[in-house]
């Protein structure tokens, strides 16, 4: 079968976030499965000459951006078997960064429209274009509207994947006229509460919609986490499924982790004694006492809907329980402020790193004995999956993916600690729950074992893809 992944961005070229680990393993796992799936991104300026070198030049062609037509080249690239294409334009691409800028509208609709016009001068026509979040919102959008009933256009499928609903592309009205370039009588494909919103747009015209776990996909359905698009999704609920992202398990690794340098050892589940090595090697790191009080790893974003608020109240509680916490992340100044206090206060149970370090955030997971993730909501989440490869106990809320990874140890085969309400106390009875079970190390090393046996593989995750694409692939031939 033939797939086209279309992405904002995709590793190895350009990563911001959870979507370029996704547009980099997915396509991957496709391929290995005797698959064709091929991957779309733009050309940006922080893609170095290095990456840039291998890159072969197909052509060039116009895209119409409503009255304007503008240059598109086209290049393309291969890295690790998969075929990538690239759409240049140095006024919407060559600059520093990716996202953030005035005219992000104008610059991702005309993505949007290169990546199909690009269909009609390479050698390659997709059975399905799988499209994600808002940047490429409005492929199956023109698909429906311009593209569906042309020669070589037709019996595509589109796809399009939520990884996270709070950013969804909402402009004025005026751009559907000025930028879209779409008809009047179709704007109500994309009119939702007084505005233009693109990722309303795709829910409305795409053959199927996919969120990063199934339980995001039917949390959105409720206004608590729709962002307001919970009417939008209710409507075509018949469409929508969730598939449970992977994670590379040859990289994310305790046998083999280039990370676990001396004095970091190397371990895996059938031979646990480089744990310990690893905890203490941390703790000498951040400057923590070398003792066997349970080690509380976070990592993470510093924002509001990282459950940061539920942390930060019973912190000092959790201290005076035995808790010692290496935290790395950065995000709000409120929070960062907070833990910067509070390592000062007890500089004998905290650690803070402010930043991303992945090397670091490697060491942690190998290094602590549990990770906290008390989110708000959680699409999906890696470092849950992170963590229990190293055998690192996660302690979460029931929400997304965090819900559909981890199995709380108070049932059979548990692999974490889980609470549902978001509640800061819920939370600290979670913790106490892991503490408990860290003072039992029989119970607690059985616990290792589950997590580190779970599979978090991308084969997993593309099989569920597949299945989607050959039902697609079914209604062509049916």
């Amino acid at each position: 079968m033939n797939i086209l992944y279309a992405a904002s961005e995709a590793r190895p070229y350009v990563a911001s976030g959870g979507l370029a680990d996704v547009a980099g393993a997915l396509p991957l796992a496709l391929n290995a499965k005797g698959h064709d799936c091929r991957v779309v991104i733009p050309l940006y300026k922080c893609i170095g000459e290095e990456m840039r070198k291998d890159m072969t030049f197909i052509t060039s062609i116009t895209v119409d951006v409503a009255w304007r037509k503008q240059y598109c080249g086209i290049f393309s690239a291969v890295h690790q078997g998969v075929t990538y294409y690239f759409i240049d334009n140095e006024y919407y691409f060559k600059r520093d960064g990716i996202y953030g800028f005035y005219d992000d509208c104008e610059r991702f609709v005309f993505f949007s429209r290169a990546i199909l016009e690009m269909l009609r001068v390479i050698d390659f026509k997709p059975t399905v274009i799988n499209c994600n979040d808002w940047q490429t919102a409005l492929t199956p959008v023109y698909y429906q509207i311009f593209y569906k009933y042309q020669e070589g256009f037709d019996n595509i499928r589109t796809v399009f994947t939520i990884h996270n609903i709070a950013y969804q592309g909402k402009y004025g009205k005026e751009v559907l006229n000025e930028l879209m370039g779409i008809p009047m009588y179709h704007a109500n494909l994309l009119e939702y509460d007084g505005n233009v919103n693109m990722m309303k747009g795709a829910i409305e015209t795409a053959d199927k919609i996919t969120t990063v776990s199934p339980s995001y996909a039917w949390e959105i359905l409720d206004p608590w986490y729709s962002h307001g698009l919970d009417r939008a999704l209710t409507n075509k609920q018949y469409k929508l499924t969730g598939f449970l992202n992977g994670i590379d398990v040859e990289s994310y690794n305790p046998a083999t982790d280039d990370a676990l340098t001396e004095p970091y050892q190397h371990y895996s589940v059938g031979d646990m004694a480089g744990k310990l090595a690893c905890k203490r090697a941390l703790q000498e790191e951040l400057g923590l006492p070398q003792d066997d009080q349970p080690l509380i790893g976070i990592c993470t974003r510093f924002v509001a809907h990282k459950g940061i608020d539920l942390i930060r109240y019973v912190f000092e509680e959790m201290i005076h329980d035995g808790f010692h916490f290496a935290i790395l992340g950065s995000g709000e100044r409120v929070y960062e402020d907070f833990f910067k206090e509070m390592a000062w206060r007890y500089p004998q149970a905290v650690s803070v790193t402010l930043g991303f370090v992945p090397q670091l955030a490697r060491r942690i997971y190998a290094g602590c004995d549990m990770f906290l993730m008390p989110s708000q909501s959680e699409p999906c989440g890696l470092a849950q999956m992170y963590a229990m490869r190293y055998g690192t106990m996660p302690i979460v809320r029931e929400t997304g993916g965090l819900r559909d990874s981890v199995k709380d140890a108070g049932g059979e085969n548990g692999t974490g600690f889980t609470f549902k309400t978001y509640n800061a106390h819920d939370m600290l009875g979670a913790c106490l729950r892991a503490k408990g079970a860290y003072e039992n190390p029989e119970f607690w090393a059985e616990i290792q074992k589950n997590a580190m046996e779970a599979d978090f593989s991308w084969a997993q995750s593309a099989e569920l893809y597949l299945g989607l694409y050959r039902e697609l692939e079914s209604w062509n031939q049916g």
